[in-house]
């Protein structure tokens, strides 16, 4: 050994660059002082491993054999690189892998342990990452595990419980980091699988092998479900757009006074006569075309579809019923004066304003921001708890202060609630307001407050709206090119059969 190397081979057990420069004239060490001695993992001990040596070059490795201390050594390799572990040191801790492999006696339990074993070398292999496991080498020389924060979290996690060393031994800041850290990749990767979830389709094409009728109902699916799949597909996405923004206008006319006339009245109820009709056919193709009933019931696209169609018949069903009142059918627009039978129709007749939510199957930025709501529910609640906070504490406040004032309107709480309300979002009717210097004085901290509050979920929102918008035009753009992609490859394979279907005809015709 040269006389440098020598100079470092004496280190304390600290994972500090600190040498401790020994007596360099002695070549031998008794075990206890070998405890405190590791070596390097230079790069010259890093080679291709091979436990299937030649037993016959047994001599031609002699000169390779390890040195004399290291029968008091653990032999370790790991991906290729090789490691020294005092078995005293290993000793310390008998629940890891390594200490284990160090108490243990039975040579079948040790070589369980480990992935190879080579018999000339003394030398254990583990197909594991040799970058972690210097980490996992210091610590059973320090007795602390250090992280760094370019370490992946659950690559790391993986190997520190493959080598059954438990988080623990880590120093607490490290730990309180690498724990948010493994929070937030396990938010993040939670997160992504409920975006492929929201673009995934119901059913898939492997779905319909088997079932009667598969290829027809696949077809259907396709046509319904996926608007870049082929022309008549994306036509009939925007046919479905065309007739939700129809009725909703139609709908929307039809409280018009003008529209109040038979003539009108009569436009009005063919145009929803034909929406529902589009309607319920289309609802019809995808029950008939989906693989699983089940899955088709539960889906909530299903469902908005089912509302969406269901007040017409259900207004038809009314209609029938009280189709002996001639009275009821001559004067049938007049709906306030039919009593209950009246009101449930109007009632009926509102539920066709969830049409609109029919765009978000076909609209990314729609299906973003009812994600984004889902996503963040508890910062929503959070808002609407402190909104409630602020409309119960100011007016209550302004009751105290006003309500001794002739003429005010803030007679109690309840009444102030309105007041207390419209301050917090800041808009300010100026319907009512406060008479004293110490009612303005809380109109103007209720008014505060509210900026305060309006202005703290914005950012929050906006930014994980434009990242889940982002992520989902991006799965968006990359389906769609896959199909176009797979649509050129079948016309190239279509084109080449047709070529070689002629060329073979002409070859038969000149025989």
């Amino acid at each position: 050994m040269p006389r440098t190397v020598r100079q470092l081979g004496k280190r304390r057990a600290s994972l500090s660059a600190n040498l401790k420069i020994g007596d360099h004239h002695r070549r031998c060490w008794t075990p206890e002082e070998e405890e405190v001695v590791f070596p390097f993992a230079q790069d010259s001990l890093v080679k291709q491993w091979s436990s299937m040596h030649n037993v016959t070059e047994q001599g031609q490795e002699k000169n390779q054999a390890p040195p004399q201390q290291s029968k008091w050594f653990l032999n370790i390799n790991v991906g290729g690189k090789s490691f020294q572990i005092a078995y005293k040191m290993a000793a310390r801790y008998p629940i890891t892998r390594i200490g284990k492999l160090a108490t243990s006696t039975d040579p079948t339990k040790k070589l369980k342990l480990c992935d190879d074993y080579s018999v000339q070398r003394n030398e254990y292999f583990f197909d594991r990452d040799p970058l972690i496991f210097h980490y996992i080498f210091h610590f059973y020389h320090s007795g602390v595990l250090w992280i760094m924060d370019e370490l992946c979290p659950a690559n790391f996690v993986e190997e520190i419980d493959y080598w059954g060393i438990h988080l623990k031994y880590s120093q607490r800041c490290c730990r309180i980091l690498f724990e948010e850290k493994q929070d937030e990749l396990k938010e993040y990767l939670k997160i992504q699988r409920e975006l492929e979830a929201e673009l995934e389709p119901l059913e898939q094409e492997e779905h319909f092998e088997g079932k009667c009728l598969g290829e027809f109902r696949k077809a259907v699916w396709n046509l319904i479900e996926k608007p870049f799949s082929s022309i008549p597909a994306k036509i009939i996405a925007v046919m479905s757009s065309f007739f939700v923004l129809i009725s909703i206008v139609g709908m929307t006319l039809s409280t018009v006074e003008e529209m109040q006339h038979k003539t009108g009245k009569a436009c009005m109820e063919q145009l929803e006569t034909i929406c529902a009709i589009f309607f319920t056919s289309e609802y019809l193709m995808r029950l008939i075309s989906t693989a699983t009933f089940q899955k088709f019931l539960r889906a909530a696209f299903n469902a908005i579809d089912l509302v969406a169609i269901l007040p017409f018949y259900i207004q038809i069903l009314f209609e029938h019923l009280d189709e002996g009142d001639a009275l009821y059918h001559e004067e049938r627009h007049k709906m306030a004066s039919v009593g209950k039978l009246g009101k449930v129709l109007k009632l009926i007749k509102l539920m066709r304003i969830f049409r609109i939510l029919k765009l978000a199957r076909h609209s990314t930025g729609l299906r973003a921001f009812g994600f984004t709501m889902r996503q963040c529910y508890q910062q929503v609640c959070c808002l609407l708890l402190f909104i409630a906070l602020g409309v119960f504490t100011f007016s209550a406040l302004m009751h105290s202060v006003e309500h001794d004032v002739p003429g005010t309107n803030f007679t109690s709480i309840p009444d102030a609630w309105w007041w207390a309300a419209v301050s917090l979002s800041t808009v300010g009717y100026g319907d009512t307001v406060p008479d004293t210097v110490l009612g303005r004085m809380v109109a103007f901290g209720c008014i505060s407050f509210g900026i305060i509050l309006n202005g703290m979920p914005i950012s929050i929102l906006y930014n994980k709206f434009s990242d889940y918008y982002a992520k989902l035009k991006a799965h968006e753009n990359e389906t769609s090119l896959s199909l176009k992609l797979t649509k050129k490859i079948r016309f190239k394979e279509r084109a080449l059969r047709k070529l070689a279907e002629c060329c073979h005809a002409d070859a038969h015709d000149h025989r």
